[in-house]
Order: structure tokens, then sequence, then C-alpha cells
């Protein structure tokens, strides 16, 4: 006989063998007992928790040879078929594979025929969410009343998308996520039962890697138990699944401890090696610090759960309370951030060094701590930009008029290098136009122009004109706003404005360094939040806050006046 893999052969059969789920099969218990059984049962909940398991169950009982019962035989032939899904008055649909309305109408229209062997037709329809809207406007009269014989069974994950006029009308149970320690009992006696010479911890890794279903769980001790030859070690299991040892996460804590950032580039070089799963590396580091901190804010704490305490209590005595607050809170938004990553060993490492880059500074005396990791503030946007020229080498921004306004003044102040635009003279053909075409940072915000081609000119700089064209200088990361349709239109805006035809060339720029208008603008904002944040922290009342009631200041809440 072929071989039946785990899940098939120890799916439960009864009320008395399902794991969990305790107040579902109580109620149904009860309701078969009183010979009060619902016409609909809506089952949702995650994969593998058992919504099918008992639909088939509750199948056996209204059609068990003995009667309606809580308790089937398991030996009758009805008993028997519901069990291997050969039963013929118990069908099993699935909505994502059959959402057409003209599959539910041929549905129901079985449904007013009477049973061919049992008592109840049962219909089990799993994934109900995935039926098109037509298909439950069919599936409501029938729902709403059926025949005395049949009985509907739902199932689904997805709960939110079903119509509220079917739910409404059925009988709704949530099936809740099984707990580790519930999969792992399981796993133990299936293990007993076959036979397998089994380490326990390895059990508690496959049991916490299925994630709350028993499905999960028993797929992955079947691949254990062939990945391991016919036995279970913690080792094989952890090389399967990809985990990280509880020894890394303790060099992990302890590099933290230490602002050894040598020492966590390191670890994370093994874990690559190993080929370990780097994605739950650091939801593992956050368990572990979750678990510290509760042997920090209560001493003598103890889950029955887990047995490594001790060495839990060890690790909260290397770091402060503070610090396993800081560490957690980073750990958790680091690994939401992973697929934002280049790739998981560099959102791995840059989330570890962002832990010491963002731990105070220890004022404790004889800390064997080096403290944290030094990093350089990030520079202002101006210093990105051509440094300010001595006043007396400043180049000015001429006017028409032969004079500064206050934007050239400040123009010149900050921008002012060998790089800024010369001044040239303007054709003869066009003294009697507009002064804005001697300044290009005036006169691109008086143009007739919007969208791509509004954002272009904010982000090129002039670097010469002539009497019929002007060259601008462009970032190649930006070199894609500039389409010719953008450049056409740019020249012609140029044009109108300035009383002349004006042909546009754009040049890639070998720096990164360009005075735009989009720079200045941003500039500009960097000074008013500093403004701001300097103002906020200089203010009498909230230094009296922060010494007298230890506030601190959220300083992504600062924002500039407008």
């Amino acid at each position: 006989m072929s071989y039946q893999v785990l899940a098939r052969k120890w799916r439960p059969k009864s009320f008395a063998q399902l794991v969990g789920q305790e107040h579902v099969s109580q109620a149904l218990i009860n309701g078969l007992d009183q010979d009060r059984v619902h016409h609909a049962f809506l089952f949702t909940g995650t994969r593998g928790v058992g919504k099918t398991t008992i639909a088939r169950i509750l199948a056996k009982c209204l059609n068990c040879e003995t009667g309606v019962t809580s308790k089937p035989c398991d030996e009758c032939s009805s008993c028997v078929d519901i069990d291997q899904g050969c039963f013929i008055d118990m069908m099993e649909i699935d909505a994502a594979s059959r959402t057409g309305v003209d599959d539910m109408r041929e549905l129901l229209e079985s449904a007013h025929y009477a049973p061919s062997r049992g008592r109840y037709k049962v219909y089990i329809i799993d994934e109900v969410h995935m039926l098109s809207p037509q298909s439950f406007t069919a599936l409501l009269k029938t729902l709403e009343e059926p025949p005395p014989h049949v009985k509907f069974v739902l199932a689904t994950t997805d709960p939110q998308k079903i119509p509220v006029t079917i739910l409404s009308r059925c009988l709704r149970f949530n099936l809740r996520r099984l707990l580790p320690d519930q999969i792992e009992n399981f796993l133990q006696l299936i293990v007993e039962s076959e036979g397998v010479e089994t380490e326990s911890q390895a059990l508690v890794s496959i049991s916490r890697a299925a994630d709350g279903s028993m499905r999960d769980g028993l797929s992955l001790l079947d691949q254990a138990i062939a990945f391991g030859g016919g036995k279970l070690t913690v080792s094989d299991v952890e090389n399967m699944l990809g985990l990280v040892d509880h020894a890394h996460i303790t060099s992990m804590i302890n590099a933290l401890a230490l602002g050894n950032a040598e020492a966590l580039l390191a670890i994370v070089e093994e874990l690559v090696a190993q080929s370990r799963d780097l994605d739950t590396v650091l939801l593992r580091l956050a368990e572990v610090l979750h678990r510290v901190t509760l042997v920090q804010c209560v001493p003598g704490y103890r889950d029955p759960e887990r047995s490594d305490w001790d060495a839990i209590t060890e690790l909260g005595q290397m770091i402060s309370v503070e610090d396993a607050q800081l560490f957690y809170q980073i750990a958790i938004k680091g690994h939401d951030e992973l697929g934002l990553a280049p790739d998981p060993r560099t959102g791995l490492e840059m989330t570890l060094l962002r832990m010491l880059a963002f731990r105070p500074v220890s004022t404790e005396s004889g800390s064997s701590g080096t403290g944290p990791l030094k990093v350089a503030k990030p520079a202002a946007l101006k210093a990105r930009l051509p440094a300010p020229a001595k006043p007396a080498a400043a180049r000015t921004v001429t006017r028409s008029a032969g004079r500064q306004d206050e934007d050239g003044q400040r123009e010149a102040e900050l921008f002012s290098s060998p790089r800024s635009m010369p001044p040239v003279d303007r054709p003869q053909a066009a003294k009697t136009s507009s002064r804005a075409d001697t300044d290009w940072m005036s006169l691109q915000g008086d143009l007739e122009i919007s969208g791509q081609v509004r954002e272009l000119a904010r982000n090129v700089q002039l670097q010469s004109r002539s009497d019929d064209r002007w060259d601008f200088v462009i970032t190649p990361s930006l070199r894609h706003l500039g389409s010719q349709n953008c450049i056409n239109r740019l020249g012609q805006a140029i044009s109108q404005k300035v009383g002349y035809t004006v042909a546009i060339k754009l040049i890639d720029s070998d720096s990164t360094e360009l005075i735009t208008a989009d720079a200045l603008d941003k500039h500009k904002n960097l000074q008013n939040m500093n403004e701001a944040q300097r103002a906020i922290n200089d203010d009498p009342t909230v230094k009296a806050l922060k010494e007298q009631l230890g506030a601190r200041i959220v300083e992504d809440s600062i924002q500039p006046l407008q």
C-alpha cells in the first residue's frame, strides 16, 4: 500500500480527537445531543486549524447508521465512506474553482432531491468567499429556507468578503490558531505511535514553525523525518528550517551589550555561511528580548511553555531594561523593512548596526561596554552643494535694473562658486523683454508650464546661453525628466517669456551638486525645520518639562510654522 502522509493519516475522526477548538466542538456536541442542529454553519479561521475536519465530523454525526449522535461509531459504511471522502450524500465543493452562477444553480437544484444513502445531504463549501456575487445571490434563498434533509457547512479564511445576508443566515464559529504546546503534544503522540526516535526540542522547533496550523505542523514533521533519515534531531530540524539557534542569539545580544559592531557582522557572516533563514533572525532576537524583559521587570517569572529561563536570566544581566526595549523595537521595525532592503543580509546588518547607533551613551562608572557605535551626523543639504565663497569673491546674480534684490543676495551668499551661473548679456533683439531672462531662478518660476515640464525646469542648472541656445545640465538620475517633448515645451515657454526664440540643450552633469530651484527649496525647508527644532528645544516651558518630569520631544512631530 502506498505511503499515506501524516496530515491525512492522523486527521481527527471525532470531536474527542480534535486538538483545540473546544468552544466549537462543545457547542456542536450539545446541539447534536439535544437535537438542535442548525441548517447552516460557517467555520472561519486561518489555514490548517480544522475547518474541513470539523465539517466531516459533523457529516458523520448526522449520517451515522446508529442515528444522529455526537459520537459516531466510525465502523458503519456511512462513517467509513465519509472518512474516505466518497460518501455520495456529502458534497465537498471548492468555491475557488467553481465560482460561476451556473455551477451554483446546478448544485442547488440537486439539493431538492432526497439523500441516496444517508439521513442528510451535507454540502461543504470550502473558501466560500471566492464565490461570485451572482453565486451568492443564487445561494441566498436556498440557504434561508433549505429542504429539511439538507445541511450547509461553509468554510473560509476571509469572512470579511462574505455578504452580510449570507452571514446572518449561518451559525458562525471562529476557529482559533493553535498554540505551540497544543501542536507539540499532538506531534509527540504521533512520533511515539510511529516509533520515530526524537529529540524533544526538535518538536518544539517544528511546532513553533507551524505558526498556529496543525496541518503545517504535520507537513513539517513529515519533511523532518525524511530529512533526518527516520529520526528527529534538533540540528537536522534547524538546518531544514533554516532556524537560528540560541547560541547565535546569545552571541548577538552579548555583542550588542559590548557595542561590538565587528562581532555582530561576524555573526551575520556565519549565519550566511550556514544558509540560515535571515528573515527570521530579527523575529528570533525580538522573541528572546521579550523574554529578557519579562525576567528583568518581573524577577522570578517563569512560563511553563519554556525550560531555558536560566539562560534568559543571564542575558538579562548583560543589558539594561532600556537597551532591551530599544533593541526589541528596532528589531520589530527592521523586520518589517527587510522587504525594502537590497537583500536580507543588508537589511539585517543595517538593523543590528542601528541598534548600536541609537543606543544611549552609558554614564555608569565601571561599565564594561564600549558605548554606542559612533556615527557621523548627517550633513545638511548645503554641505552637498558648492561651498560658499568668501564675501569679497562672491559673484552676485545681476538684475536688469543693475541692483541686487533680497533673493539675489541670498542666492549669492549660499551658492556663489566657480560653477555659478555666469552673467550673460541679453541679445540685442531682446532688450525690450522682461528682466526675468537674466535670472534663471526667477524665470523658471514665471513660466507657463506644469507637470513634468515644471519638474524638469526645477531640477536643471543653466550652464551657458547664446543668442539662440541655452544649455542646461541635469544629474543623470533625473535624466528621465528630459524627454524630447518636455525639452521642446520648455524651450517654447522660455521663448514666449523672453521675447525671442530659444533652443534648449540638456547635458548630463558629472556632479550631483547642482544649483537648482528644487535644491534651493529643499535647503530652505531644512533651515526652517532646524529653526523650529531649535525654538522648541530652547523654549523655557519645554526645558522645565524635560527636567522636572523627564519628558522627551518626539522629533518627528515638530513642524515649522506655515
